[in-house]
């Protein structure tokens, strides 16, 4: 499904990125030539400049805008056709560098093994890291999740049914799930 290039920095390289539309609002994408190494939601100025700021200290890089950019192209049809409700599995080359360890193992298997229109608890995905006892851990791995939606954090739900936190807000978790059939669709 993904390619592995955590190990790969892009220190010294670049880092191209773009703003995109959606159905939730307006998508930060930047990309290494490792691959796509992160979303970003309610991309609005505040929120992209801050993006840019941490991607330029994590990844030791200047991020350049590139709309046009041919390391971009494949993410932004691919998001688009997922919020269009064609396509269920994302094939893109990732560049892990944003996250390491535990985070990473348990983002890593999220990827992997919660489809399209599942869902998980946080206990239940600490379990498959084997780490049954770290449910909290796999939430704050949720939380620090760099590529949210290709990376389905939406998916990891509490075990009672209960939504959980979400980086980007309850309400975009709630459309996420709805658009996969999880959920109803919102009434309005």
């Amino acid at each position: 499904m993904n390619s592995d290039r955590g190990a790969d920095r892009s220190v010294g390289g670049t880092v191209e990125w773009a703003v995109v539309g959606s159905d939730i609002g307006p998508l930060l994408l930047a990309a290494t030539g490792a691959g796509l190494v992160s979303v970003v939601f309610h991309a609005g100025p505040p929120v992209r400049d801050k993006a840019l700021g941490q991607l330029r200290a994590r990844l030791g890089a200047e991020p350049v805008e590139s709309p046009g950019s041919a390391r971009l192209t494949e993410p932004i049809r691919q998001l688009a056709a997922y919020f269009a409700g064609s396509l269920r599995e994302f094939s893109l080359a990732l560049d892990w560098s944003l996250t390491s360890g535990f985070n990473r193992q348990v983002l890593r298997e999220l990827a992997a093994g919660v489809p399209y229109g599942t869902v998980v608890g946080y206990g239940d995905l600490a379990g498959r890291v084997g780490q049954p006892g770290a449910a909290q851990a796999v939430g704050a791995a949720m939380g620090s999740n760099p590529l949210p939606v290709v990376v389905p954090c939406h998916r990891v739900v509490e075990s009672d049914g209960g939504l959980g936190g979400f980086g980007g807000g309850l309400e975009t978790k709630r459309r996420l799930l709805a658009l996969e059939g999880v959920l109803p669709q919102p009434l309005f």
